[in-house]
């Protein structure tokens, strides 16, 4: 593997497969991941771990970008495929998710913790065998009234706040960019008072 092993980090993008799921909130994850392909001008590509991936450079750190093609609740498998074949520990791993304890466009960094909730996270913690991971959280928000939860996150986005998304996007990639070059907490600091 050469020495870039020793210092890879991969990334994560959780959602769920094909296109019917492609705009869902759930998919947000996929989305952010999306970005930092475009961003390395990289293009996906499948791999037997059931993911797909992009190998690229993010402020010259080199990083495995995976998408679980699994659905979110067993994206676990897919994970801990990716991680041991690219030999990242648990703790250069980065999972973008969605999150509805925050606001539509809110991010949240922090490294490990339990599951909150969301399948996707328990079912990569138990896979890895730990919690240690880096989550990169994207504010989805309440789902409005009595609307269920599973419901919500399975739905598209509102016309309102597909008009924020790219922009909350690009800034998730941001983020991300800044727990690779500069560590959780610098990344904390810039991103949880904006």
């Amino acid at each position: 593997m050469g020495s870039d092993s020793d210092d890879r980090w991969l990334v994560v993008g959780l959602g769920n497969p094909g296109p019917r799921y492609a705009g869902n909130r759930h998919n947000v994850g996929h989305m952010v991941l999306d970005v930092l392909a475009q961003r390395s001008s990289e293009r996906w590509k499948g791999h037997k771990t059931r993911t797909d991936v992009a190998v690229v450079r993010i402020e010259g750190v080199p990083t495995v970008l995976a998408k679980p093609r699994s659905y979110m609740n067993v994206s676990g498998g897919p994970v801990a495929g990716v991680s041991d074949f690219f030999s990242v520990p648990v703790d250069r791993v980065v999972v973008v998710h969605d999150d509805m304890d925050i606001p539509f466009g809110a991010i949240k960094i922090k490294r490990g913790g339990g599951a909150g909730g969301h399948n996707g996270l328990r079912s990569i913690s138990k896979s890895l065998s730990a919690p240690d991971y880096v989550r990169v959280r994207f504010g989805v928000g309440r789902p409005p009234g009595s609307q269920d939860a599973a419901d919500y996150v399975l739905r598209d986005f509102s016309s309102t706040e597909r008009k924020e998304l790219d922009v909350e996007l690009e800034r998730a990639a941001d983020a991300v960019e800044a727990v690779l070059a500069h560590g959780v907490e610098k990344a904390q600091n810039t991103f949880h008072g904006s």
